[in-house]
């Protein structure tokens, strides 16, 4: 059931039933809620945008540390709760930015000692993949997981989420706000290239990649996104105005990731697609992903954007997940890992 059509009037608040999770992996620092009946709630946030290059880990560490009480007093409010009520605290062990993942890491702690409440350490990537099948009622999906920081194609085998295929340099979200930085453009860049994508072909509704050629990203069952980067950027040097590039850009940077997507479907047999990840978000990649899906006879699914884009409540969802089924995190081993991978991580719940 999607959580926008839950009133928190119609759901049992019991003492000490509510599970907090906590997102910190990069420049977005969220807390969010599950209650007891896993059903959750949407995040309260705050994003680092700098105005100049990318994001800085220190700072936005820093940054999460300074905004660490104002966002837990906040989503408590959000649901007019008191800290009594949560009964765990789930907080991103990875990966990710290592002075991001600290901060959440120690807010976590923290939190949970002093209410002497289970904690549980959760992988960021597989949070992404459970909130998108409870929101959109997956049960067994290939996930096309589109991110700044992760581009992989996910299917769940022999009891964990194995990466058929992925980046082999950066995450394609990371690669559109490169190039918008070229262009002067602040972070994010990805839905400014969208608007100005959409806009150039809506007064050019015939247009062509003929001149807009760039190099195609796949190899094999992987991508690499730095050459068509560099390329995007020649197109702009050598005059092509910002929207066509754009528009070229989109074309086949999507293109590649959901031919990827539909190889990782015929090899698993499965018939779901599920799109995660902030780059999740962009309406052309949602479009391509439905019509390569219906020609399959298969199924395309994208969460509310509010759950593609990281968020605490995914990680309070796969809090909750983990602890019903007996996981938690001792303090000795709540330490981050900012290397975790996707496949680390054992799925003994679905």
């Amino acid at each position: 059931m999607r959580v926008e059509e839950q009133s928190p009037a119609a759901i049992d608040m019991a003492e000490g039933n509510w599970t907090l999770g906590i997102e910190s992996t990069a420049h977005t620092f969220s807390f969010g809620l599950v209650n007891s009946s896993g059903i959750p709630f949407p995040s309260v946030s705050d994003t680092v945008r700098p105005l100049e290059g990318g994001i800085h880990p220190r700072e936005a560490a820093d940054h999460h540390r300074d905004y660490s009480s104002d966002l837990f007093l906040k989503v408590l409010e959000s649901q007019n709760l008191s800290p009594a009520d949560i009964g765990a605290v789930a907080y991103s062990q990875g990966p990710g930015l290592g002075p991001c993942l600290r901060i959440g890491a120690s807010v976590a702690r923290t939190i949970s000692s002093a209410l002497n409440v289970p904690l549980i350490g959760v992988n960021h990537c597989v949070a992404h993949i459970e909130i998108g099948r409870q929101q959109c009622e997956c049960v067994d999906p290939v996930l096309l997981y589109v991110s700044g920081g992760n581009t992989q194609v996910i299917a769940k085998l022999q009891g964990k989420y194995r990466v058929l295929g992925e980046t082999l340099d950066i995450g394609i979200g990371n690669m559109l706000d490169k190039f918008a930085r070229q262009q002067g453009i602040p972070f994010p860049g990805g839905p400014v290239i969208e608007k100005l994508a959409q806009e150039f072909l809506k007064e050019n509704p015939d247009a062509s990649l003929q001149g807009l050629e760039l190099p195609y990203p796949v190899r094999g069952m992987d991508l690499a996104f730095s050459g068509i980067l560099t390329a995007a950027q020649r197109l702009i040097e050598k005059g092509h105005s910002l929207g066509s590039v754009c528009w070229s850009l989109q074309e086949h940077a999507f293109a590649a990731c959901v031919e990827v997507a539909e190889r990782a479907l015929a090899h698993s047999g499965k018939s779901e697609l599920l799109l995660g990840g902030g780059v999740a978000c962009n309406n052309r990649i949602r479009e391509m992903c439905t019509l390569m899906a219906n020609d399959r006879e298969s199924t395309s699914h994208a969460p509310p954007r509010m759950y593609c884009i990281d968020n605490g409540t995914m990680i309070a969802m796969l809090g909750y997940i983990e602890l019903k089924n007996g996981r938690k995190t001792s303090l000795q081993s709540s330490g981050i890992n900012q290397y975790l991978r996707t496949d680390d991580t054992l799925v003994s719940w679905s």
